[in-house]
């Protein structure tokens, strides 16, 4: 064996997966390996499915809002030496760290279904704002031993913790597009529009047609024809690539579930609803046009 042939064989981590995959991976099969209706609920919770916007967004304003609060009361208590800024502080703080919680769940949820190279980023967001709610959590142990001084030192570097996450967090959505809806911007026909032969649509069966560039997935059922947008609201995934499930389609990527009459996320991760298109069948072709809309 050459030395080259040696060094590969005793270097059986150099084909290791990277941390952020391992961790996962971890997470992802100690939440959701089940596959129960149970798990998936919850699952679908955290996400926000039932909310229609990822549940992380909004729970992060809670702590961010309550631990700038919690910064506020500190210095007003340093320049007035009144003790109700301290009183302000530390509700503050309680509050904020209750808030955390909740969006640590939240984004761990989220976190689950990343890929890369927003999942890397993504770890360091987690592992930040778990380090922040480690600092707000020993000030406020300080602040009950009457150590307000160390305790007011523990809340700015936690802080200073939380901003550098947040910024972050602003990347994973801006730069990466985590949690955006996916098919904004998509265009579909106001006016029924021919965009495949009805010979090339068999039935129970998903097929794709295109419009201007966007993506269209139907699927005909006895002498109904259903159409949805074929780009994931998630992630941007093919639905055509993915599975029919009585009359749903289930995402290749995330095994997020989409109601083909409605659009209607039935399975998270996904929690924005999918564009749904009106179709038929006329001379010989299929037409859709985008769902109307009754007041």
């Amino acid at each position: 064996m050459s030395d080259a042939s040696q060094g590969e064989a005793a270097s059986p981590t150099a084909s290791r997966p990277p941390i952020d995959e391992r961790i996962q991976k971890t997470l992802d099969r100690a939440l959701y390996a089940s596959g129960s209706p149970r798990a998936q609920n919850v699952r679908n919770f955290l996400n926000g499915v039932w909310l229609g916007e990822p549940l992380h967004a909004v729970l992060t304003d809670i702590p961010t809002g309550a631990w700038s609060l919690t910064a506020l009361c500190d210095l007003l208590e340093l320049a007035a030496g009144d003790e109700r800024f301290g009183f302000a502080a530390d509700l503050c703080l309680t509050v904020g760290l209750a808030g955390a919680a909740a969006a640590a769940a939240s984004g761990l949820a989220d976190w689950s279904d990343v890929d890369p190279p927003a999942r890397r980023t993504g770890l360091y967001h987690g592992l930040l704002n778990l380090s922040a709610m480690g600092l707000y959590t020993t000030s406020l142990v300080l602040r009950r031993r009457k150590l307000r001084g160390k305790g007011r030192l523990c809340a700015a570097a936690g802080f200073c913790a939380m901003t550098v996450a947040s910024r972050l967090g602003g990347d994973m959505v801006y730069k990466h597009r985590i949690g955006v809806d996916r098919t904004s911007g998509e265009e579909f026909p106001e006016k029924f529009t021919a965009v495949l032969a009805a010979s090339r649509l068999p039935e129970d069966t998903l097929v794709r047609a295109d419009y201007k560039g966007a993506a269209i997935v139907l699927v005909r059922r006895g002498e109904r024809i259903l159409a949805i947008s074929g780009t994931c609201s998630h992630a941007g995934a093919p639905l055509i690539e993915g599975k029919l499930k009585d009359n749903s389609v289930v995402c290749p990527w995330h095994s997020s579930r989409f109601c083909l009459e409605t659009g209607k996320v039935l399975d998270g991760p996904a929690v924005h609803p999918q564009p749904c298109l009106e179709a038929r069948e006329h001379y010989g072709q299929i037409e859709v046009r985008r769902a109307q809309t009754h007041s």
